[in-house]
């Protein structure tokens, strides 16, 4: 049996989004029920990141987005901070397991030198609402 026919045999270890999945190369490739094993129950009851969708007034340069983002993404636990200009929106997206009330998110904005005219959750098809 040469080296490449040995290497082949081994048993390939691949893991995807927290799940272990062992595929057997000999069998043509073949993947085997029995040997992928779930993910734990911590990270099977992770939630995906709460995403918030923020309108404010004013909202109208490159520089007056600059100053929410930097305020927003000051408050603990927020990831993203994403603005469009030209529909007056704001897009938070927060780290797994962390949320954004709306009077922080108010008192950011405000903070900011800008009025929030709505905020609300966006709920995605991973989040089990709709988007």
């Amino acid at each position: 049996m040469n080296a490449f026919s040995t290497i082949i045999r081994h048993i390939c270890s691949i893991s995807i989004a927290g799940t272990l999945i062992l595929i057997g190369a000999a069998a043509g490739f073949a993947i085997s029920p029995a040997l992928v094993t779930s993910a734990t129950a911590a990270e099977q009851s992770e939630s995906a990141p709460a995403r918030y969708k923020i309108v404010v007034d004013g909202l109208a340069c490159p520089f007056c987005a600059y100053g929410i983002e930097k305020k927003l993404s000051a408050i603990d636990g927020v990831r993203t901070v994403q603005t469009d200009i030209a529909s007056e929106t704001v897009t938070v997206t927060m780290a797994p397991g962390k949320t954004l009330d709306k009077a922080t998110a108010a008192r950011a904005v405000k903070d900011a030198g800008f009025t929030m005219h709505d905020f609300e959750e966006v709920h995605t098809a991973s989040s089990g609402g709709n988007p």
